[in-house]
């Protein structure tokens, strides 16, 4: 890049010869909320996240749902300050097990997450990543060493779908999956937003389950969530009931595990059942538990089937503080 020039993430600038982040230390606002909303159904379940962004976005997906952070050029936006320590002991002080990357995609300020979870870990908080996963080897290898969960972005599966609406490729994103998912201690949950008529066929859908199920295992949770129009897809209706009801009943026939249905009213299908016994053993009615049916090491309590996850006891919290509020950092 020319001296002074910006990268299509607008927050990478040359500025004297070095490329920096102009987002450092920046954030777009700070807001605590369940950790079902990243959507993590399998780690920490019941307690609650310290939630951040900043801006900027590698990615240009047409129909963004943070699309005003994710696309901005306002430097404005960026209004909130704190530096990692900060954000760990705000974190701290109002009694949340995690702080979570989130909002727009982490590996862009990569840097500043990298540094608050370091800071996390020193006092004792877990760190999470909402991310498509769109990320370099060599980046990917410092970045997911320090990240304890990750929610990743696996948005089609066809190539010419990540061209055509997300700007990206589908490989890196597979490879960044297999991955997390091998070669790292993070615990991985993975998120398809379906798309009326771009990602919601029923041969892409099995075709998507398959590789999870042979590449990556039964256990790796799915969530479809609905789409809701916007950004530059207003014109596109809202994803119907009947199609996430369809994706999960595939996923579920191709056998995988764990797959969840979001952004709709459906406990069914935020419900984790024992692959075993087939008891609720997580009763969810969106981000409330209503039940948790599993014991101190994380096995169904009717048949012992050890359920996969991050479950560090019975980490269910008080039921009351379930609605995502802003906060400010101390």
């Amino acid at each position: 890049m020319r001296p002074g020039q910006r990268g299509f993430c607008f927050v990478r600038a040359n500025e004297d010869g070095q490329l920096v982040l102009t987002t450092y230390g920046r954030s777009s606002g700070f807001c605590i909320d369940p950790v079902e909303k990243k959507p993590l159904n399998h780690f920490l379940p019941g307690t609650q996240v310290f939630s951040f962004g900043t801006a900027g976005c590698n990615l240009a997906c047409k129909y963004c749902q943070n699309w005003e952070i994710s696309t901005s050029r306002e430097m404005n936006l960026l209004a909130e300050e704190a530096s990692p320590s900060q954000i760990a002991r705000t974190a701290a002080n109002w009694q949340c097990s995690s702080v979570a990357f989130t909002y727009n995609d982490p590996v862009i300020f990569a840097e500043y997450a990298i540094d608050t979870a370091v800071a996390c870990r020193a006092a004792g908080l877990a760190s999470i990543a909402v991310t498509a996963g769109y990320i370099n080897p060599e980046a990917r290898r410092d970045f997911f060493a320090v990240m304890d969960a990750a929610n990743i972005d696996l948005k089609g599966f066809s190539d010419s779908f990540y061209q055509q609406v997300t700007g990206a490729r589908l490989r890196p994103v597979l490879d960044t999956i297999s991955y997390a998912v091998h070669e790292t201690n993070v615990w991985v949950e993975l998120t398809t937003l379906l798309l009326p008529g771009y990602n919601d066929a029923s041969s892409d859908l099995r075709e998507m389950c398959r590789w999870i199920v042979t590449e990556l295992g039964p256990d790796v949770p799915l969530h479809f969530t609905a789409f809701h129009p916007d950004n530059r897809m207003r014109d596109l209706p809202r994803t119907p009931t009947r199609t996430l009801a369809r994706a999960r009943a595939i996923a579920q026939e191709e056998g995988l595990h764990y797959v969840y249905t979001g952004n709709i009213e459906d406990p069914d299908g935020q419900t984790t059942y024992c692959p075993n016994c087939k008891s609720p053993v997580i009763r969810r009615d969106r981000y409330t538990i209503d039940s948790y049916d599993l014991d101190a090491e994380g096995r169904c309590r009717v048949c012992g089937t050890q359920i996969p996850g991050r479950f560090g006891g019975s980490s269910v919290v008080d039921q009351s503080f379930r609605l995502p509020h802003r906060v400010a950092i101390r």
